[in-house]
């Protein structure tokens, strides 16, 4: 039997940032998630997961880091708000690591990404079943047309090549 597990995005949060700071923080309380995770038979192997997020949303916390320039310059977020993600495969390794496998979009760009999973567990709280996953990644931001580079004071580059997402999950059945 599947069971579909909705978003909580309350409880849920993505950093995005690179070797020289934090590029994003994006809170689930004040943004726009979407998704779910289908589990067939309450077994992990064959989970799917599927997720989207506003990324014109993002936390006031940080903007002593420039977040809006970044953001804006980096990801064109006024014609490209949202990032999201289909999976393709989902491979249980052991009880809470997994490799979750699927495309990426990024400025209408797809591509196929791997993404490590980990399964924290399922929880039970106030009667509501909950499930929560971290899922990081690395993507080359020029396979996304993420091609924005600030310079630093000292002439090198201020945005690194890679983007690191790191994202905390939580579903509710």
């Amino acid at each position: 039997m599947k069971t579909k597990w909705t978003i909580d995005s309350s409880q849920s949060d993505v950093m995005i940032k690179n070797r020289h700071s934090i590029i994003a923080y994006l809170d689930g309380t004040i943004n726009k998630f979407e998704g779910h995770v289908d589990i067939q038979d309450n077994e992990l192997e064959d989970a799917s997961i599927e997720f989207a997020l506003d990324i014109n949303y993002t936390d006031t916390k940080l903007e002593q880091i420039d977040t809006h320039l970044r953001l804006n310059d980096l990801f064109d977020t006024t014609e490209y708000p949202v990032i999201s993600f289909k999976s393709t495969s989902f491979q249980k390794v052991n009880k809470n690591i997994n490799f979750l496998k699927g495309n990426l979009t990024i400025k209408n760009i797809t591509k196929v990404i791997e993404l490590d999973a980990e399964f924290i567990g399922i929880n039970t709280t106030n009667g509501i079943e909950k499930a929560a996953f971290e899922i990081i990644g690395k993507i080359n931001r020029k396979d996304f047309g993420l091609k924005y580079n600030s310079f630093a004071q000292t002439g090198g580059l201020a945005i690194g090549q890679d983007i690191k997402l790191i994202a905390n999950l939580e579903f509710t059945a």
